[in-house]
């Protein structure tokens, strides 16, 4: 581990000129005392490496020297695929050769090449999950991640909205969606919430891999299926999802508040209605049409929206906004 980040600290220097003792410490995340052994090390190997004195002083190299020990190791390799979101790959345990994998691209690269590859990173950043959401707890990602590399079965204690159910897994790949982490599995064997065993047809799965209640890696490899793409698969489970999850559409009327408001509340489809609404009457209020979801779903999201917006039709869904409402008022006027 000491000759990796004698490697790095020598990089680092390379790469971006003088840095201090506390800048490097914070970079290779070990302590200042580290750095000055490693630097007092590095220059007894022959290493030129230059202290300056003063507050604008710290380490850099001699000028003129570069070290070509810039080799990828395996691991390091297989974290470039995650190199614009570092985040992800932290959390799948490859945050330090990411690290180290991006410092020997950059020694690699010729003059000039570096600063402006440093100067992207400065100006440009990924921020995959979305607003106003906490980063869901995944304490089991890396041991589902090491069997996706690996090709080991997975027993699984999973967490559905029927039930708990356990899985016996041939982990297929990852996929984050929006700051979520997805699994894609086929199930070998299945146990139901009732306790009877499932067959499955060997079709792809996608599991939420927040809701593993707890893995165990099985001996022994599984075959991935000839041809597997884990692009295509996701491509068409989300094509599928997305089709299952609007059930029908709601006439709505609504202010001039509410319909600015329908994109960041409903997304795309929000967008789409507030677009392509009607003119607006006198008061301001205008008609949309709404893709809802099944009619519970449906009746809290619109209860969301408050006396702001009015349910025109289907007749079921107004009925069903217009039951929750008068219970809410009913509950409240019972408080006092």
């Amino acid at each position: 581990m000491r000759a990796d980040r004698l490697l790095s600290l020598l990089l680092l220097l390379q790469n971006r000129g003088r840095m201090t003792a506390p800048e490097l410490a914070a970079e290779l995340e070990v302590s200042v005392r580290t750095v000055y052994r490693d630097v007092e090390a590095l220059s007894a190997s022959g290493v030129p490496v230059l202290a300056d004195r003063g507050p604008a002083g710290g380490y850099r190299l001699l000028d003129g020297y570069r070290t070509r020990l810039t080799g990828l190791t395996e691991d390091e390799a297989g974290s470039l695929a995650l190199a614009t979101v570092p985040g992800a790959a932290a959390e799948l345990g490859l945050g330090a050769d990411l690290a180290a994998a991006r410092l020997k691209l950059e020694a690699a690269l010729p003059t000039g090449m570096g600063e402006r590859a440093r100067r992207v990173a400065e100006r440009f950043h990924l921020d995959a999950p979305g607003w106003f959401r906490d980063a869901e707890p995944v304490p089991h990602l890396a041991v589902v991640a090491d069997a996706v590399w690996r090709q080991r079965a997975l027993r699984v204690h999973y967490r559905r909205w029927k039930g708990e159910v356990h899985r016996e897994l041939h982990p297929l790949g990852l996929v984050l969606k929006g700051g979520i982490w997805y699994l894609v599995a086929r199930a070998v064997t299945a146990e139901g919430a009732d306790g009877a065993d499932e067959v499955d047809t060997g079709t792809p799965r996608t599991y939420r891999v927040s809701r593993v209640l707890a893995v165990e890696p099985l001996p022994g490899r599984f075959e991935r299926p000839a041809g597997f793409d884990l692009a295509a698969v996701w491509t068409e489970t989300s094509r599928r999802l997305e089709g299952m999850r609007y059930q029908g559409e709601a006439r709505l009327r609504v202010s001039p508040g509410v319909l600015r408001l329908l994109p960041a509340k409903f997304g795309a489809a929000g967008a789409r209605a507030a677009a392509e609404a009607g003119a607006a009457a006198a008061d301001g209020w205008a008609e949309v049409t709404l893709p809802v979801e099944s009619l519970p779903v449906a009746v809290c999201d619109l209860l969301g929206l408050g006396a702001e917006a009015e349910v025109l039709a289907p007749p079921e869904l107004r009925a069903a906004v217009a039951a929750a409402a008068t219970a809410l008022a009913a509950r409240y006027a019972a408080g006092d």
